[in-house]
């Protein structure tokens, strides 16, 4: 038997350059595709995980109302979760005791406490979001004060030593040339007690000078006759060289809840953003609520709110502002934020 020597067609041959074409027509339009899903449908954002309550814990201050339109929405079933509020006296170690035992799983507190808190527990906390700026006033009574400069040789009654309030005022009174241990005498009032300790001590005295955070300088006012509001922190820094962001207070959560929670952490910064930003834009009924959920009363609220600097700042802007803040307060004591910086993963979103 013979075998037929005829050379077959090379048909196979014909089909590899088309065959390369199409693949790379195949791949370009895989690309184009995938360039315009990723424009058309950006990252969703995390969703609150399911059955997840939300506990937080807030001082009667500007910390706390600026909570109060989430508190509103949750009273009646409008937020996106479930939340549980302890709005505490003026005594933030019940709260960051309540915080450590996992009582709350978040709370609003200085931000010094902040940093402290982070290097004391080993990293058990984390920063949310810077929560309130400058809150800072002098008020006084029966003497002259139209400066910095005026305070010189007077002694200042003050509330809460060890915390953000000290280290704004040192520095303020440095950069102005006085030095705060010789040239004016501090009187600090400590504790849950320490506000109604600063009127009372205005109430008798003839001529005083007292540093008061707002709403306490509204209280303040309100009780005590010929008590007048003479110096703005919030001025005074404004004409500082070099000066770090003035900031009161932050938001923190136990690090354990934001890694097991991210969805109900971000859906909270947004519903904390909204609260914010209706308390700043709502003034009248901002105070309402402040009322109606045990903060403060609401003629005090609508006279403070805004000189109260409610902010809601989170993520890389909230770490900008807080570097610069907590290195001039560990400058001045090294103990007031935990000994040493907090490190990077501190600041939780940055």
């Amino acid at each position: 038997m013979g075998y037929n020597t005829e050379k077959r067609p090379q048909t196979v041959r014909k089909c590899d350059i088309p065959m390369k074409k199409l693949l790379a027509l195949f791949l370009v339009l895989t690309a184009i595709f995938a360039a315009f899903s990723l424009t058309a449908c950006p990252a969703q954002e995390p969703q609150p995980e399911e059955g997840v309550t939300v506990r937080i814990g807030g001082l009667k201050g500007p910390t706390s109302m600026g909570l109060v339109k989430i508190m509103e929405d949750d009273a009646n079933g409008a937020s996106d979760m479930n939340y549980e509020f302890t709005v505490a006296g003026n005594d933030a170690s019940v709260l960051t005791t309540a915080l450590l035992k996992g009582d709350l799983d978040m709370i609003a507190i200085p931000a010094n406490l902040a940093a402290t808190l982070y290097n004391n527990s080993q990293g058990k906390i984390r920063v949310l979001a810077v929560n309130t700026l400058g809150v800072l006033h002098i008020a006084a009574k029966g003497v002259e004060i139209t400066s910095v400069e005026d305070l010189r040789g007077k002694t200042i009654l003050a509330m809460n030593q060890g915390t953000v309030t000290e280290y704004t005022l040192r520095y303020l009174l440095t950069q102005n040339g006085i030095n705060p241990d010789t040239d004016v005498t501090i009187e600090w009032k400590n504790g849950s007690e320490a506000q109604t300790e600063v009127i009372a001590a205005l109430k008798t005295s003839e001529s005083a000078v007292a540093m008061l955070p707002q709403p306490a300088l509204t209280v303040a006012m309100n009780q005590v006759q010929g008590l007048t509001d003479v110096i703005d922190f919030n001025d005074e820094w404004a004409k500082l060289e070099n000066a770090p962001k003035l900031l009161t207070g932050v938001l923190v959560a136990r690090t354990e809840f934001v890694e097991q929670y991210p969805g109900a952490v971000a859906t909270f910064l947004r519903e904390y953003k909204a609260s914010a930003d209706y308390v700043n834009e709502n003034t009248d009924e901002a105070a309402t609520l402040i009322e109606k959920h045990g903060i403060f009363a609401a003629a005090v609220a609508k006279k403070a709110l805004p000189d109260c600097s409610i902010v809601c700042i989170s993520g890389a802007d909230m770490k900008t502002a807080m570097v610069p803040y907590l290195t001039m307060i560990f400058e001045q004591n090294a103990a007031a934020v935990g000994g040493k910086m907090p490190d990077d993963t501190f600041y939780y979103g940055a």
